[in-house]
């Protein structure tokens, strides 16, 4: 069963150091740290034995590595996987972070819908015993002020700005959705985003319903009106061939994306 935050308790359930259970069982939810035969907490979640089949498939194309360095975190800390959809990330950040530290993993109810099964198996049973699951739209998101030492963004900032035809997506507040995130954070704390790049200068709302892109630069002048400063810019998911025309779902591009990999720090 997967293991839901009442929203009464919620506010103590996030900032507590891991979610209350009445017998936490559990595999070892971090080889991270002194014990570990790795010293990195990054290479011992990505060599973790316990990894769900098929996410080390994934390693490849998502360059986790250069990503989750970027993001700084490390045990003890406690770390909100933005629109984590099934928890690649999540379950990383989850052996990284340790049984001291705390994962949110956020979806809103269309993420969660699109997650399909993957959460069951990703969290049943008190398999990853530090991470909270939250599914809320973005404005109602529950966080303590200042509780929070990271949040990731991967091939999803973009989703705050899409305004569905279908009705499939509701419409959500880009700016009300970081101020709300900027509050949580501690300062100093790194906000890393991961997206696949628009042509320059193009609207978001166009882009991201076309194609699920969007211009590098929405992105920088939204969480710099937001209060954080952008600190690196790295290229580690560039790729010059993608001409930025084709969805991101298209099997040309899929997995190759242009990827821009943006880091911020709350001031």
């Amino acid at each position: 069963m997967l293991r839901w935050i009442p929203l009464l308790v919620l506010g103590f359930c996030l900032s507590a150091c891991t979610e209350p259970t009445d017998a936490p069982a559990v595999s070892t939810p971090a080889q991270t740290d002194s014990d570990s035969p790795h010293g990195d907490p990054i290479e011992a979640a990505l060599s973790h034995a316990e990894r769900l089949a098929g996410d080390a498939a994934e390693d490849e194309w998502r360059k986790p590595a250069e990503v989750l360095r970027l993001l700084d975190a490390r045990p003890g800390m406690k770390v909100i996987d933005y629109f984590a959809g099934g928890g690649y990330y999540t379950e990383l950040l989850s052996r990284i972070v340790g049984p001291q530290g705390q994962v949110i993993a956020y979806n809103n109810p269309p993420y969660q819908k699109f997650a399909g099964e993957k959460p069951e198996e990703r969290y049943g049973d008190e398999r990853l015993p530090n991470v909270a699951q939250l599914t809320i739209a973005p404005e109602d998101l529950p966080l303590e002020p200042e509780s929070l030492d990271a949040a990731l963004f991967v091939n999803s900032y973009h989703d705050l700005h899409w305004r569905s035809k279908d009705g499939s997506w509701p419409d959500t507040d880009p700016e009300g959705a970081l101020a709300k995130l900027a509050e949580a954070m501690k300062p100093g704390a790194t906000v890393v985003v991961v997206d696949h790049v628009a042509q320059a200068e193009s609207d978001p709302a166009v882009s991201v319903d076309a194609l699920h892109r969007i211009d590098p630069d929405v992105i920088k002048r939204d969480f710099a009106a937001a209060g954080f400063e952008l600190v690196t810019e790295s290229t580690a998911l560039r790729n010059s061939e993608d001409d930025h025309t084709l969805l991101v779902f298209d099997p040309k591009i899929r997995h190759q994306t242009d990827r821009v990999i943006l880091k911020f720090v709350k001031r």
